[in-house]
């Protein structure tokens, strides 16, 4: 029994791994990260040479993204799999659904395109490309019915690890065990750590200036090159901060309880801090090009995934221009001391999730029948 993994990202990457851990005696071939492989599937495309993020730097990257979907595509042809499981990774996956049902495929779509943000036209052709989909936001489900899919809310992926407890996960990262702590989350893309790593570093720096006890690391995403990871690593002995490589398959999720706030790119990370009590302050800047597309396209008055649940700016969101050392290290000064009353906030997120905390194992039930 064959079966087709597309995982573009590293979060993407951990998902599709917990799915393939769940269906036995299951051949999986496609494209995914260090998670995907460390599980048994046969990777003919690596995540990381394909990592990009806007308009502009996506472009830069189109030989490397062409020369994967021609992987992808002639391993699909040569090995002909009973079904796929895309996950995420929306413009590459969007182009390949087509040709794998048009090949007679069976597609399930995990993690669904976010069209209640932006570019909602996407969901006509998706509609026509896939048999079902897996959601993992509450709304999603009803979303997507709307539009003529047969979409499952099946939970999110975060609330499947099982994280280390604060004071250990303090001792694991080799950090104080009484300061308050800070997690400098920069990304899983080479151009979100370029990017906003150097802000995010002087604005710890300006806070742990202002305190008498303040600690923090760098969680450095598996995904990233060996460049970015380099640049990554010097910048952060530079400033005199430590660094934690964070593991493949859990990600950041296994040592975020260490944490009173995570200064964190926008998406997962920003949902999975908040879901581990680390106030999520979220940051993100982008290429001009980008911006420009986000200014016509963007539908959604949050960017954050924990305000987008709640429906409310809880926590802080700094986008573009904002993304400044002070103005980072106000926002993490006023998280710091509003923490009893967005601990609250945190647990509304949770609430808002629901009981359902074993996604790896419903999509493992949509695929089972086609396998």
């Amino acid at each position: 029994m064959s079966l087709l993994i597309v995982a573009g990202e590293a979060s993407g990457d951990r998902a599709a791994a917990a799915v393939l851990g769940r269906l036995d005696g299951v051949r999986a071939f496609g494209m995914g990260g260090a998670a995907l492989g460390a599980t048994g599937a046969e990777l003919v495309s690596d995540l990381r040479d394909l990592t990009a993020l806007g308009v502009g730097e996506a472009a830069a990257r189109a030989w490397n993204i062409a020369q994967a979907f021609a992987r992808v595509r002639l391993a699909v042809r040569s090995r002909k799999p009973r079904a796929a499981l895309l996950v995420n990774y929306t413009e590459f996956n969007a182009r390949l659904a087509p040709a794998l049902r048009a090949d007679g495929i069976r597609v399930l779509w995990y993690v669904a395109p976010q069209i209640w943000a932006w570019r909602a036209g996407r969901a006509a052709t998706i509609r026509r490309s896939v048999d079902r989909m897996a959601v993992i936001l509450p709304f999603e489900e009803a979303l997507w019915r709307e539009h003529g899919v047969d979409a499952h809310y099946v939970g999110h992926p975060a609330r499947e690890t099982t994280p280390l407890e604060k004071g250990t996960a303090r001792r694991a990262l080799g950090m104080t065990e009484r300061a308050a702590a800070i997690a400098i989350m920069p990304g899983s893309r080479p151009h979100e750590v370029d990017r906003l790593l150097p802000p995010m570093l002087e604005a710890y720096e300006r806070v742990r200036a202002d305190r008498a006890s303040i600690d923090g690391r760098v969680l450095l995403a598996a995904s990233l090159d060996p460049k970015t990871r380099a640049r990554a690593l010097a910048r952060a002995e530079e400033m005199r901060v430590g660094v934690f490589e964070v593991d493949p398959y859990v990600g950041a999720l296994g040592v975020l309880r260490a944490f009173d706030v995570a200064l964190c790119a926008s998406g997962t990370a920003a949902l999975e801090a908040a879901l581990m009590r680390a106030l999520p302050v979220v940051a993100y800047r982008v290429g001009v090009a980008t911006e420009l597309a986000a200014r016509v396209l963007l539908r959604a008055p949050h960017v954050a995934l924990p305000n987008v649940l709640l429906g409310r700016a809880a926590f802080r969101e700094l986008l573009q221009r904002d993304v400044r050392p002070d103005k980072l290290a106000r926002a993490l000064t006023e998280t710091l001391e509003r923490r009893r009353e967005l601990l609250a906030a945190c647990d509304e997120v949770d609430a808002a999730l629901g009981n359902l905390r074993e996604p790896s194992r419903e999509v493992a039930r949509m695929l089972a029948p086609w396998l």
